[in-house]
Protein backbone atom coordinates (compact mmCIF):
# COMPACT_ATOMS: atom_id res chain seq x y z
CA UNK A 1 0.00 0.00 0.00
CA UNK A 2 0.97 3.98 -0.40
CA UNK A 3 0.31 6.60 2.16
CA UNK A 4 0.81 10.12 2.37
CA UNK A 5 2.26 9.73 5.82
CA UNK A 6 2.75 7.01 7.84
CA UNK A 7 2.99 7.70 11.80
CA UNK A 8 5.36 4.41 12.75
CA UNK A 9 5.95 2.39 15.85
CA UNK A 10 3.21 4.30 18.26
CA UNK A 11 1.65 3.25 21.00
CA UNK A 12 -1.98 4.30 19.74
CA UNK A 13 -5.01 5.61 21.79
CA UNK A 14 -8.13 4.87 19.05
CA UNK A 15 -10.60 6.64 21.23
CA UNK A 16 -12.56 3.19 21.58
CA UNK A 17 -11.88 3.32 25.24
CA UNK A 18 -9.23 0.40 25.19
CA UNK A 19 -5.55 0.90 26.53
CA UNK A 20 -2.85 1.90 24.17
CA UNK A 21 -1.17 -0.87 21.38
CA UNK A 22 1.67 -0.61 19.26
CA UNK A 23 0.70 0.04 15.67
CA UNK A 24 1.50 2.07 12.36
CA UNK A 25 -0.99 4.53 11.33
CA UNK A 26 -1.28 5.18 7.27
CA UNK A 27 -2.97 8.73 5.75
CA UNK A 28 -4.25 9.00 2.68
CA UNK A 29 -6.09 11.98 1.25
CA UNK A 30 -6.72 13.79 4.58
CA UNK A 31 -7.90 10.40 6.60
CA UNK A 32 -7.00 7.60 8.54
CA UNK A 33 -6.41 5.02 5.85
CA UNK A 34 -5.02 2.26 8.14
CA UNK A 35 -3.83 1.47 11.63
CA UNK A 36 -1.88 -1.44 11.68
CA UNK A 37 1.87 -2.94 11.20
CA UNK A 38 2.77 -0.84 7.94
CA UNK A 39 6.48 -2.71 7.11
CA UNK A 40 5.69 -3.07 3.64
CA UNK A 41 3.90 0.12 3.19
CA UNK A 42 5.44 3.01 1.53
CA UNK A 43 4.71 6.60 1.90
CA UNK A 44 6.04 10.15 0.72
CA UNK A 45 6.83 10.83 4.64
CA UNK A 46 7.27 8.58 7.45
CA UNK A 47 7.67 10.03 10.95
CA UNK A 48 9.26 8.50 13.43
CA UNK A 49 6.56 7.86 16.82
CA UNK A 50 8.16 5.08 18.98
CA UNK A 51 7.69 5.78 22.50
CA UNK A 52 5.06 8.12 21.42
CA UNK A 53 1.16 7.83 22.09
CA UNK A 54 -0.93 8.66 19.15
CA UNK A 55 -4.55 9.56 19.73
CA UNK A 56 -7.52 11.69 18.16
CA UNK A 57 -6.84 15.09 17.76
CA UNK A 58 -8.50 17.41 20.75
CA UNK A 59 -11.49 19.22 20.48
CA UNK A 60 -11.87 22.24 22.95
CA UNK A 61 -15.16 22.66 23.60
CA UNK A 62 -15.76 25.91 24.82
CA UNK A 63 -13.20 28.63 23.84
CA UNK A 64 -12.70 31.86 22.80
CA UNK A 65 -11.12 31.78 19.61
CA UNK A 66 -13.53 33.38 17.07
CA UNK A 67 -11.78 36.47 15.63
CA UNK A 68 -8.21 35.63 17.35
CA UNK A 69 -7.75 32.31 15.52
CA UNK A 70 -8.13 34.48 11.99
CA UNK A 71 -5.70 36.94 13.67
CA UNK A 72 -3.43 34.14 14.81
CA UNK A 73 -3.93 31.13 11.72
CA UNK A 74 -1.20 29.24 13.19
CA UNK A 75 -2.20 29.04 16.87
CA UNK A 76 0.32 27.46 18.87
CA UNK A 77 -1.43 27.98 22.23
CA UNK A 78 -3.83 24.71 20.39
CA UNK A 79 -1.13 22.92 18.59
CA UNK A 80 1.27 22.66 21.49
CA UNK A 81 -1.49 20.77 22.96
CA UNK A 82 -2.69 18.46 20.67
CA UNK A 83 -6.31 20.36 20.16
CA UNK A 84 -7.01 20.13 16.45
CA UNK A 85 -11.34 21.61 16.72
CA UNK A 86 -12.68 24.59 18.01
CA UNK A 87 -16.30 24.85 18.95
CA UNK A 88 -16.29 28.79 18.61
CA UNK A 89 -19.14 30.92 18.97
CA UNK A 90 -19.73 30.74 23.07
CA UNK A 91 -21.57 32.51 25.80
CA UNK A 92 -24.28 33.74 23.55
CA UNK A 93 -21.86 36.21 22.34
CA UNK A 94 -19.83 36.57 19.05
CA UNK A 95 -19.59 37.83 15.27
CA UNK A 96 -22.31 36.28 13.14
CA UNK A 97 -25.05 36.95 12.59
CA UNK A 98 -24.32 40.28 13.12
CA UNK A 99 -25.40 43.39 11.05
CA UNK A 100 -23.06 46.13 11.28
CA UNK A 101 -24.53 47.27 14.64
CA UNK A 102 -24.70 43.86 16.11
CA UNK A 103 -20.57 43.67 15.08
CA UNK A 104 -19.96 46.28 16.28
CA UNK A 105 -21.55 46.22 19.78
CA UNK A 106 -20.23 43.43 20.09
CA UNK A 107 -16.65 43.69 19.10
CA UNK A 108 -16.52 46.08 21.83
CA UNK A 109 -18.30 44.51 24.55
CA UNK A 110 -16.68 40.73 24.01
CA UNK A 111 -13.09 42.46 23.57
CA UNK A 112 -12.25 41.24 26.94
CA UNK A 113 -12.97 37.73 26.27
CA UNK A 114 -13.08 37.02 22.49
CA UNK A 115 -10.68 40.10 21.63
CA UNK A 116 -11.08 42.63 18.97
CA UNK A 117 -7.90 42.05 17.10
CA UNK A 118 -7.55 44.50 13.40
CA UNK A 119 -8.73 41.66 11.07
CA UNK A 120 -10.97 42.14 7.97
CA UNK A 121 -14.97 41.61 9.53
CA UNK A 122 -16.18 40.95 6.38
CA UNK A 123 -18.86 38.48 6.87
CA UNK A 124 -22.33 38.50 8.57
CA UNK A 125 -23.94 35.39 8.40
CA UNK A 126 -23.18 32.00 9.80
CA UNK A 127 -21.98 30.79 6.28
CA UNK A 128 -20.32 33.89 5.80
CA UNK A 129 -18.41 33.24 8.54
CA UNK A 130 -17.81 29.44 8.11
CA UNK A 131 -16.71 30.00 4.41
CA UNK A 132 -14.33 32.74 6.06
CA UNK A 133 -12.17 30.10 8.29
CA UNK A 134 -12.59 27.29 5.89
CA UNK A 135 -8.63 26.67 5.10
CA UNK A 136 -7.43 29.43 6.55
CA UNK A 137 -6.34 28.44 10.08
CA UNK A 138 -4.69 25.54 11.15
CA UNK A 139 -7.54 24.08 13.35
CA UNK A 140 -10.97 23.20 12.08
CA UNK A 141 -13.84 25.30 13.72
CA UNK A 142 -17.51 24.20 14.33
CA UNK A 143 -20.32 27.33 15.37
CA UNK A 144 -22.90 27.76 17.77
CA UNK A 145 -25.34 30.16 17.05
CA UNK A 146 -25.22 32.89 19.72
CA UNK A 147 -28.47 33.57 20.74
CA UNK A 148 -27.19 37.53 22.09
CA UNK A 149 -26.62 38.22 18.42
CA UNK A 150 -29.90 36.69 17.33
CA UNK A 151 -31.95 38.89 20.06
CA UNK A 152 -29.60 42.28 18.87
CA UNK A 153 -30.89 41.46 15.55
CA UNK A 154 -34.43 41.57 16.44
CA UNK A 155 -34.90 43.52 19.36
CA UNK A 156 -32.03 45.53 20.34
CA UNK A 157 -30.87 45.82 23.66
CA UNK A 158 -33.96 46.23 25.14
CA UNK A 159 -34.57 44.53 28.33
CA UNK A 160 -37.40 42.91 28.58
CA UNK A 161 -39.34 39.58 27.30
CA UNK A 162 -39.45 38.89 23.36
CA UNK A 163 -42.85 39.23 22.45
CA UNK A 164 -44.19 36.77 20.39
CA UNK A 165 -43.84 37.48 16.86
CA UNK A 166 -39.89 38.55 18.00
CA UNK A 167 -39.74 35.24 18.33
CA UNK A 168 -40.34 33.67 15.74
CA UNK A 169 -38.19 36.60 13.63
CA UNK A 170 -35.04 35.04 16.00
CA UNK A 171 -36.38 31.50 15.05
CA UNK A 172 -36.18 32.27 11.50
CA UNK A 173 -32.86 33.72 12.53
CA UNK A 174 -31.70 30.34 14.04
CA UNK A 175 -33.21 28.23 11.17
CA UNK A 176 -31.00 29.96 8.87
CA UNK A 177 -28.04 29.62 10.97
CA UNK A 178 -28.74 25.96 11.59
CA UNK A 179 -29.36 25.03 7.62
CA UNK A 180 -26.04 27.20 7.32
CA UNK A 181 -24.05 24.67 8.92
CA UNK A 182 -24.15 25.21 12.86
CA UNK A 183 -23.75 22.35 15.55
CA UNK A 184 -25.99 24.26 18.19
CA UNK A 185 -27.63 27.53 20.05
CA UNK A 186 -25.48 29.06 22.68
CA UNK A 187 -26.56 31.15 25.79
CA UNK A 188 -24.53 33.72 27.61
CA UNK A 189 -26.91 34.41 30.73
CA UNK A 190 -24.63 36.66 32.43
CA UNK A 191 -24.15 39.22 29.65
CA UNK A 192 -26.19 41.48 27.95
CA UNK A 193 -28.05 41.32 26.32
CA UNK A 194 -28.25 37.22 26.76
CA UNK A 195 -29.36 38.26 30.44
CA UNK A 196 -32.71 39.45 29.12
CA UNK A 197 -33.75 36.39 27.54
CA UNK A 198 -36.59 34.14 29.69
CA UNK A 199 -36.86 30.32 29.82
CA UNK A 200 -39.97 30.75 27.65
CA UNK A 201 -37.84 32.29 24.65
CA UNK A 202 -34.66 30.34 24.74
CA UNK A 203 -36.71 27.41 24.55
CA UNK A 204 -38.49 28.35 21.60
CA UNK A 205 -34.97 28.52 20.05
CA UNK A 206 -34.10 25.50 21.32
CA UNK A 207 -37.30 24.03 19.52
CA UNK A 208 -35.79 25.02 16.19
CA UNK A 209 -32.40 23.57 16.30
CA UNK A 210 -33.87 20.01 18.50
CA UNK A 211 -34.96 18.19 15.54
CA UNK A 212 -31.48 18.60 13.99
CA UNK A 213 -29.36 17.09 16.68
CA UNK A 214 -28.10 20.73 17.84
CA UNK A 215 -26.92 20.72 20.97
CA UNK A 216 -27.96 24.12 23.91
CA UNK A 217 -24.85 25.09 24.70
CA UNK A 218 -25.14 27.60 27.61
CA UNK A 219 -23.10 30.06 30.36
CA UNK A 220 -26.26 29.67 32.79
CA UNK A 221 -27.66 31.81 34.97
CA UNK A 222 -26.05 30.63 38.03
CA UNK A 223 -23.00 28.96 39.22
CA UNK A 224 -21.41 27.92 42.82
CA UNK A 225 -23.98 28.44 45.41
CA UNK A 226 -26.40 29.52 43.22
CA UNK A 227 -26.06 26.23 40.39
CA UNK A 228 -29.11 24.89 41.84
CA UNK A 229 -31.14 27.65 40.30
CA UNK A 230 -29.56 27.74 37.00
CA UNK A 231 -29.73 24.03 37.00
CA UNK A 232 -33.45 24.22 37.29
CA UNK A 233 -33.52 27.02 34.42
CA UNK A 234 -31.48 24.34 32.07
CA UNK A 235 -34.16 21.64 33.16
CA UNK A 236 -36.77 23.60 32.18
CA UNK A 237 -35.40 24.69 28.78
CA UNK A 238 -34.80 20.84 27.63
CA UNK A 239 -37.89 19.90 29.29
CA UNK A 240 -39.69 22.27 26.87
CA UNK A 241 -38.03 22.05 23.47
CA UNK A 242 -36.85 18.15 23.86
CA UNK A 243 -32.87 19.66 23.17
CA UNK A 244 -29.83 18.15 24.34
CA UNK A 245 -28.54 20.65 26.46
CA UNK A 246 -24.36 21.28 27.42
CA UNK A 247 -23.93 23.54 30.37
CA UNK A 248 -20.17 25.83 30.23
CA UNK A 249 -17.47 25.51 32.08
CA UNK A 250 -19.60 23.67 35.13
CA UNK A 251 -17.13 24.56 38.05
CA UNK A 252 -17.98 24.36 41.61
CA UNK A 253 -18.51 22.45 45.05
CA UNK A 254 -18.72 19.04 43.75
CA UNK A 255 -21.23 18.39 46.49
CA UNK A 256 -23.59 20.45 44.78
CA UNK A 257 -23.03 20.15 40.83
CA UNK A 258 -22.02 16.42 40.52
CA UNK A 259 -26.27 15.41 41.98
CA UNK A 260 -27.53 18.07 39.89
CA UNK A 261 -25.98 16.65 36.60
CA UNK A 262 -27.17 13.43 37.88
CA UNK A 263 -30.55 14.42 38.88
CA UNK A 264 -31.45 15.90 35.42
CA UNK A 265 -29.74 12.70 33.62
CA UNK A 266 -32.05 10.65 35.81
CA UNK A 267 -35.21 12.86 34.65
CA UNK A 268 -34.43 11.52 31.11
CA UNK A 269 -32.64 14.65 29.58
CA UNK A 270 -29.30 14.61 27.67
CA UNK A 271 -26.99 16.81 29.48
CA UNK A 272 -23.10 17.30 29.59
CA UNK A 273 -20.57 19.94 30.81
CA UNK A 274 -17.06 20.84 30.10
CA UNK A 275 -14.65 22.22 33.13
CA UNK A 276 -11.33 23.66 32.48
CA UNK A 277 -8.93 22.72 35.40
CA UNK A 278 -8.06 25.52 37.36
CA UNK A 279 -9.61 27.24 40.54
CA UNK A 280 -9.70 30.76 38.92
CA UNK A 281 -11.83 32.08 36.36
CA UNK A 282 -11.85 34.79 33.93
CA UNK A 283 -14.11 37.28 32.24
CA UNK A 284 -14.81 40.90 32.05
CA UNK A 285 -14.45 43.56 34.37
CA UNK A 286 -17.83 45.27 33.92
CA UNK A 287 -19.69 42.11 34.25
CA UNK A 288 -18.37 40.83 37.45
CA UNK A 289 -17.18 44.67 39.39
CA UNK A 290 -20.83 46.70 38.18
CA UNK A 291 -24.35 46.58 39.12
CA UNK A 292 -26.55 45.26 36.52
CA UNK A 293 -28.11 48.78 36.57
CA UNK A 294 -25.41 50.18 35.41
CA UNK A 295 -24.88 48.30 32.23
CA UNK A 296 -28.53 48.38 31.10
CA UNK A 297 -28.74 49.94 27.59
CA UNK A 298 -25.40 48.54 26.51
CA UNK A 299 -21.99 50.10 26.23
CA UNK A 300 -22.52 53.67 25.59
CA UNK A 301 -25.33 54.00 28.27
CA UNK A 302 -23.01 52.14 30.80
CA UNK A 303 -19.96 54.33 29.91
CA UNK A 304 -22.13 57.46 30.57
CA UNK A 305 -23.47 56.31 33.67
CA UNK A 306 -19.68 56.13 35.10
CA UNK A 307 -18.89 59.38 34.29
CA UNK A 308 -21.79 60.70 36.27
CA UNK A 309 -20.56 62.40 39.69
CA UNK A 310 -23.81 61.31 40.83
CA UNK A 311 -23.81 57.21 39.83
CA UNK A 312 -20.21 57.40 41.00
CA UNK A 313 -21.36 58.33 44.54
CA UNK A 314 -23.94 56.06 44.22
CA UNK A 315 -21.89 53.30 43.50
CA UNK A 316 -19.65 53.79 45.90
CA UNK A 317 -21.92 53.91 48.98
CA UNK A 318 -24.09 51.22 47.66
CA UNK A 319 -22.34 48.71 45.78
CA UNK A 320 -18.43 48.92 45.83
CA UNK A 321 -19.08 48.98 49.49
CA UNK A 322 -19.98 45.51 49.71
CA UNK A 323 -18.27 42.50 48.32
CA UNK A 324 -18.97 42.61 44.42
CA UNK A 325 -18.73 39.08 42.51
CA UNK A 326 -15.62 38.35 42.54
CA UNK A 327 -13.81 40.32 45.60
CA UNK A 328 -11.47 42.94 44.09
CA UNK A 329 -8.61 42.30 46.14
CA UNK A 330 -8.27 38.61 44.52
CA UNK A 331 -9.27 39.89 40.99
CA UNK A 332 -6.38 40.77 38.68
CA UNK A 333 -6.15 42.80 35.58
CA UNK A 334 -5.55 40.78 32.45
CA UNK A 335 -6.20 43.08 29.64
CA UNK A 336 -7.11 46.38 28.92
CA UNK A 337 -7.52 48.15 25.28
CA UNK A 338 -6.48 51.42 27.14
CA UNK A 339 -2.12 51.37 25.94
CA UNK A 340 -1.79 53.81 28.48
CA UNK A 341 -3.53 51.67 31.33
CA UNK A 342 -1.86 48.62 30.48
CA UNK A 343 0.57 49.21 33.55
CA UNK A 344 -2.39 47.65 35.96
CA UNK A 345 -2.04 44.44 33.89
CA UNK A 346 -1.06 41.52 36.38
CA UNK A 347 -2.35 43.66 39.22
CA UNK A 348 -5.32 42.90 41.56
CA UNK A 349 -7.87 45.51 41.44
CA UNK A 350 -6.79 46.56 44.62
CA UNK A 351 -2.73 47.28 43.59
CA UNK A 352 -4.03 49.01 40.80
CA UNK A 353 -6.15 51.29 42.95
CA UNK A 354 -3.65 52.06 45.34
CA UNK A 355 -0.75 52.62 42.62
CA UNK A 356 -3.18 55.03 41.06
CA UNK A 357 -4.06 56.41 44.20
CA UNK A 358 -7.50 55.67 44.28
CA UNK A 359 -10.31 54.15 46.17
CA UNK A 360 -11.63 50.48 44.04
CA UNK A 361 -14.60 51.32 43.13
CA UNK A 362 -13.06 54.34 41.44
CA UNK A 363 -10.55 52.56 39.89
CA UNK A 364 -13.29 50.19 37.55
CA UNK A 365 -14.65 52.79 36.49
CA UNK A 366 -11.94 55.05 35.56
CA UNK A 367 -10.19 52.00 34.09
CA UNK A 368 -13.25 51.26 32.07
CA UNK A 369 -13.81 54.53 30.72
CA UNK A 370 -10.11 54.48 29.76
CA UNK A 371 -10.97 51.28 27.36
CA UNK A 372 -14.31 51.75 26.34
CA UNK A 373 -15.39 48.56 28.52
CA UNK A 374 -12.52 46.50 27.38
CA UNK A 375 -11.28 45.27 30.30
CA UNK A 376 -10.31 41.55 30.91
CA UNK A 377 -10.15 39.83 34.50
CA UNK A 378 -9.20 36.91 36.08
CA UNK A 379 -10.94 35.89 39.13
CA UNK A 380 -10.55 34.05 42.13
CA UNK A 381 -13.15 33.35 44.96
CA UNK A 382 -11.78 31.67 48.27
CA UNK A 383 -14.05 28.53 48.81
CA UNK A 384 -15.61 28.60 45.68
CA UNK A 385 -14.20 25.01 44.41
CA UNK A 386 -11.24 23.29 45.67
CA UNK A 387 -8.58 21.18 43.71
CA UNK A 388 -10.69 17.67 45.28
CA UNK A 389 -13.93 19.45 43.72
CA UNK A 390 -11.95 19.84 39.95
CA UNK A 391 -10.94 16.47 40.36
CA UNK A 392 -14.37 14.92 41.26
CA UNK A 393 -16.26 16.94 38.49
CA UNK A 394 -13.54 15.72 35.60
CA UNK A 395 -14.15 12.08 36.04
CA UNK A 396 -18.06 12.48 36.01
CA UNK A 397 -18.96 10.33 32.65
CA UNK A 398 -20.85 13.75 31.16
CA UNK A 399 -17.54 15.90 31.15
CA UNK A 400 -15.75 16.97 27.79
CA UNK A 401 -12.62 19.51 28.36
CA UNK A 402 -12.90 22.76 27.70
CA UNK A 403 -10.11 25.57 27.76
CA UNK A 404 -12.79 28.81 28.06
CA UNK A 405 -9.26 30.23 26.55
CA UNK A 406 -9.12 33.74 26.23
CA UNK A 407 -6.46 35.18 24.27
CA UNK A 408 -6.02 38.59 25.15
CA UNK A 409 -3.89 40.72 27.43
CA UNK A 410 -0.39 40.98 28.76
CA UNK A 411 -1.84 38.65 31.68
CA UNK A 412 -4.14 35.99 30.84
CA UNK A 413 -5.58 33.05 32.35
CA UNK A 414 -2.98 30.11 31.34
CA UNK A 415 -6.16 28.16 30.35
CA UNK A 416 -5.94 28.64 27.08
CA UNK A 417 -1.96 27.36 26.84
CA UNK A 418 -2.22 25.34 29.25
CA UNK A 419 -5.85 23.23 30.49
CA UNK A 420 -5.42 20.41 27.74
CA UNK A 421 -1.85 19.75 28.56
CA UNK A 422 -2.84 19.95 32.33
CA UNK A 423 -5.42 17.49 32.00
CA UNK A 424 -2.86 15.14 30.40
CA UNK A 425 0.64 15.76 32.96
CA UNK A 426 -1.15 16.74 36.03
CA UNK A 427 -4.28 14.35 36.23
CA UNK A 428 -3.73 11.66 33.95
CA UNK A 429 0.12 10.91 34.76
CA UNK A 430 0.54 12.48 37.87
CA UNK A 431 -2.49 12.33 39.65
CA UNK A 432 -4.05 8.91 37.96
CA UNK A 433 -7.72 11.09 37.60
CA UNK A 434 -7.73 9.19 34.58
CA UNK A 435 -6.02 6.44 32.47
CA UNK A 436 -4.73 7.65 29.26
CA UNK A 437 -7.96 5.89 27.10
CA UNK A 438 -10.36 7.91 29.61
CA UNK A 439 -8.48 11.02 29.14
CA UNK A 440 -8.80 10.67 25.23
CA UNK A 441 -12.58 10.16 26.01
CA UNK A 442 -12.85 13.54 28.23
CA UNK A 443 -10.53 15.41 25.61
CA UNK A 444 -11.70 13.94 21.62
CA UNK A 445 -14.14 11.56 21.43
CA UNK A 446 -16.64 12.19 24.16
CA UNK A 447 -16.95 15.94 22.32
CA UNK A 448 -16.91 14.21 18.90
CA UNK A 449 -19.68 12.47 19.60
CA UNK A 450 -21.96 15.43 21.28
CA UNK A 451 -21.35 18.01 18.49
CA UNK A 452 -22.37 15.09 15.67
CA UNK A 453 -18.61 15.05 14.59
CA UNK A 454 -18.91 12.19 13.28
CA UNK A 455 -15.54 11.75 11.50
CA UNK A 456 -13.90 12.64 14.53
CA UNK A 457 -12.90 11.96 17.74
CA UNK A 458 -11.55 8.10 16.89
CA UNK A 459 -8.78 6.97 14.90
CA UNK A 460 -10.51 4.67 12.76
CA UNK A 461 -10.26 4.00 9.21
CA UNK A 462 -12.62 6.65 7.06
CA UNK A 463 -12.22 9.15 9.92
CA UNK A 464 -10.13 12.35 9.19
CA UNK A 465 -6.67 12.34 10.30
CA UNK A 466 -6.64 14.63 12.94
CA UNK A 467 -3.93 13.32 15.28
CA UNK A 468 -1.81 14.76 18.40
CA UNK A 469 1.25 12.34 19.21
CA UNK A 470 2.44 13.14 22.74
CA UNK A 471 5.24 12.01 24.84
CA UNK A 472 3.46 10.44 28.07
CA UNK A 473 6.46 11.00 30.21
CA UNK A 474 6.61 14.81 29.44
CA UNK A 475 3.37 16.23 27.93
CA UNK A 476 2.48 19.24 30.78
CA UNK A 477 1.36 22.51 30.70
CA UNK A 478 3.84 25.35 31.82
CA UNK A 479 1.54 28.81 31.93
CA UNK A 480 0.82 30.07 35.08
CA UNK A 481 -1.43 32.64 36.15
CA UNK A 482 1.74 34.79 36.21
CA UNK A 483 3.08 33.58 33.26
CA UNK A 484 0.05 33.08 30.98
CA UNK A 485 1.25 32.92 27.31
CA UNK A 486 4.06 30.08 28.06
CA UNK A 487 3.51 27.49 25.64
CA UNK A 488 2.66 23.61 26.66
CA UNK A 489 5.53 20.68 26.31
CA UNK A 490 5.75 17.35 24.96
CA UNK A 491 3.32 17.33 22.06
CA UNK A 492 5.87 16.72 19.25
CA UNK A 493 3.52 16.21 15.75
CA UNK A 494 -0.13 17.36 15.42
CA UNK A 495 -2.01 16.64 12.17
CA UNK A 496 -5.10 18.15 10.72
CA UNK A 497 -7.25 16.60 8.03
CA UNK A 498 -4.07 14.51 7.25
CA UNK A 499 -1.64 17.76 7.06
CA UNK A 500 0.94 18.13 9.40
CA UNK A 501 0.39 21.29 11.03
CA UNK A 502 2.97 20.68 14.12
CA UNK A 503 6.41 19.04 13.43
CA UNK A 504 8.86 18.15 16.00
CA UNK A 505 7.43 20.98 18.25
CA UNK A 506 7.40 23.43 15.47
CA UNK A 507 4.75 24.74 13.02
CA UNK A 508 4.80 23.88 9.81
CA UNK A 509 2.75 26.90 8.67
CA UNK A 510 0.20 24.90 7.13
CA UNK A 511 -3.67 26.50 7.37
CA UNK A 512 -5.90 22.84 6.38
CA UNK A 513 -8.28 23.79 8.84
CA UNK A 514 -11.79 23.06 8.03
CA UNK A 515 -15.17 24.84 8.73
CA UNK A 516 -17.28 21.48 10.45
CA UNK A 517 -20.54 22.16 9.14
CA UNK A 518 -24.05 20.64 10.67
CA UNK A 519 -24.55 17.34 8.61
Amino acid sequence: MNFDLILKGGWVIDGCGGPPYRADLGVLDGKVAAVARLDEAAAAMVVDVSDRYVAPGFIDTHVHGDAMLLADPVHLPALRQGVTTYILGQDGSAFAPASAATMDYMRRYTAGFNGNPDIDYCWNSVDEYLTHVDRRTALNVAYLIPNGNVRMEVMGIDERPATDDEIKAMQALVRQGMDEGAVGLSTGLDYIPSRYADAREIAALCSVIAPDDGVYVTHMRGYGPRASAGMQEVYEITRLSGVASHVSHYNGPADLLIPLMDQGRSMGFDLTFDTYPYLAGSTILGMVALPPWVQAGGIDATLERMADPAVRKRLNTDWFSSPTPYPLNTTTIAMTANPDWRWAEGLTVTEAAARAKMAPGDFVCESLLASGMAVGIVGFRHGDRTDEDLRAILRHPAHMAGSDGIFRGGFPHPRGWGAFARYLGHHTRELGDYTWAESVTHLATHAARRYRLTDRGLLRPGFAADIAVFDPATVTDRSTYASGRTLAEGVDHVLVNGTLVLHNGEPTGATPGRALRRG
